[in-house]
């Protein structure tokens, strides 16, 4: 077997770019089949409607918010981590009730989506000190809404040369943070901060 450009290594495990299909570019690839999973949509609902197949429905009323990753429970909406995070931190405000429009919430709705974003910037620069936010909802497929039918607010939090080559080049994110460790860390901030949750009822 060769051991250098044009073939497999001596254990016969390595493919060199040269012997890879496409027109050599001498460029190196970062591999990342996981990805797939969610390029792919894996997970995500088969329809706009409510219930157990939309993961925004399905977290809060679980019962284990560990498990979920839900980070802070309101009475009209709550906040979970963001299963396929941008930055360590990414952080989803939703409202309980399955509605796809911002228009379409209620004043409750709205003022507390308003609140608890308010509040996960705070916790957010408490436990980590980023140097900036991107807060903001994609309304509709078309503005890249990954679940259009349940609305929910993203708050990334970002920090000075955190775009790197990997999300540039690679389009790959590295998180150097287990989510369950994220979650932990940011509940307990958050009841330091503003308190025990405001337990919703109905969820």
């Amino acid at each position: 077997m060769s051991s250098g450009p044009g073939g497999a290594d001596s254990a016969g495990d390595v493919e060199w770019v040269e012997d890879l299909p496409g027109v050599p570019d001498a460029l190196q690839r970062l591999w990342t089949p996981h990805r797939a999973v969610y390029i792919g949509g894996q997970g995500k609902p088969a329809d706009s409607g409510a219930g157990p197949q939309c993961p925004f429905c399905r977290a809060p009323s679980t019962g284990d918010d560990e498990a979920s990753l839900i980070v802070r429970r309101g009475a009209t909406a709550f906040v979970v981590l963001n299963l396929y995070p941008y930055n360590p931190g990414h952080l989803l405000v939703c409202p309980y009730r399955h509605v796809a429009g911002y228009v379409d919430t209620t004043e409750d709705e709205a003022v507390e989506i308003a609140r608890l974003t308010k509040q996960t910037v705070a916790v957010l620069g408490g436990v980590s000190a980023p140097a900036g936010f991107n807060i903001g909802m994609n309304q509709g497929d078309v503005a890249g809404a990954g679940i259009a039918a349940h609305l929910h607010q993203h708050v990334v939090p970002r920090w000075l040369g955190d775009a790197n080559f990997l999300p540039i080049i690679g389009r790959t994110k590295a998180v150097p943070q287990l989510l369950s460790d994220t979650r932990r860390l940011l509940a307990d901030a958050w009841i330091e901060l503003y308190g025990p949750h405001q337990e919703v009822t109905n969820a």
